[in-house]
């Protein structure tokens, strides 16, 4: 069982709409008002069905007949196919859906809220990592006498540069990138609408003028920063680059660089971060930087402890 996840087209499922037309408007409000994330609404939305889908076969009629057994039952069956990561990440959709619905008077408790998900914990993030001469490979391997180019390394070196999200970059327009006490800045507006402003590294600097002259957008304000590419002729369409096309882009430049680990558009968020350290950086500086609220998170990024491992290991003389 699937749900539609955008805010017009969300549908109640059979459990939700046997309960009345209460319970099935609350239900559509928890995914269109509610929540304001789009990848958490996907997300939410699909382990949501998941559940109301296993409980119609375990014969539950209606949403107000689920009780910390069944989810609890549930939760043990996704443990068995699924990391723990992503059974707690089920397990809170679930928990914030009966919030919702208790507050709107719909069910009376949430038998969610006695349900333990797995145990996780985790001092170092799984993101592959580029050392610095790999990551100079793959700027330097790109073609930039196309405006796919420019664009490409353009979107590369900012998420390298200024430890953007993916989805926070490409959801920049041109006059996100602006001048201020004579340097280039960028604007990113991250998780929950916050705005964070970073001054452009001189690398990234470079590269982002020479994408905004080369492509011609400079002067368009409005328009959005990076573009799919119009077909045929090569030039910059207007229309937003969505994540999993900059996913694929990533691949091929990988894979065209010579470059054998399977990076992904975090990685440079995270290359970027652990460079940072290693020549010195904070981490509170860089939890700033990252725009994490915490220096925990941060330290999910770096991966400075590799390079020590790898130096002791070598220690071991048989």
């Amino acid at each position: 069982m699937s749900l539609l996840v955008t805010s017009n087209d969300i549908q109640a499922p059979t459990l939700i709409a046997a309960a009345g037309e209460r319970a099935s408007v609350r239900f559509l409000e928890f995914f269109a008002s509610n929540i304001r994330n789009p990848n958490t609404r996907r997300a939410y939305a699909h382990a949501v069905g998941e559940f109301l889908a296993w409980c119609a076969q375990a014969g539950v009629g209606s949403i107000t007949a689920v009780q910390p057994l069944h989810v609890a039952t549930w939760i043990e069956s996704q443990t068995q196919t699924l990391s723990a990561p992503t059974v707690k990440q089920h397990l809170a959709a679930i928990r914030h859906l009966f919030d919702w619905l208790v507050t709107g008077q719909v069910v009376p408790h949430n038998p969610a809220a006695s349900v333990r998900g797995p145990s996780h914990t985790t001092r170092q993030g799984k993101t592959p990592v580029l050392v610095a001469a790999e990551m100079r490979q793959l700027l330097d391997s790109i073609d930039v006498s196309t405006p796919i180019g420019l664009r490409d390394r353009a979107l590369i070196a900012l998420m390298v540069f200024s430890f953007a999200r993916v989805g926070a970059a490409l959801a920049m327009r041109v006059e996100d990138v602006y001048t201020q006490d004579k340097r280039l800045w960028v604007r990113l507006r991250e998780k929950g609408g916050k705005r964070h402003e970073m001054p452009c590294h001189h690398t990234l600097e470079a590269y982002l003028y020479a994408y905004l002259d080369g492509t011609g957008i400079a002067d368009d304000a409005k328009s959005l920063l990076f573009c799919t590419i119009r077909r045929g002729t090569g030039q910059l369409s207007g229309a937003p680059l969505p994540q999993a096309n900059a996913y694929a882009m990533v691949r091929r430049r990988a894979v065209a660089a010579g470059i054998g680990a399977k990076i992904g558009n975090h990685t440079f968020r995270a290359t970027g971060i652990t460079a940072y350290l290693k020549n010195g950086g904070t981490l509170e500086n860089a939890a700033a930087m990252a725009n994490h609220a915490s220096t925990r998170t941060t330290q999910l990024y770096e991966r400075r402890r590799d390079d020590i491992s790898l130096d002791e290991v070598e220690r071991i003389h048989v």
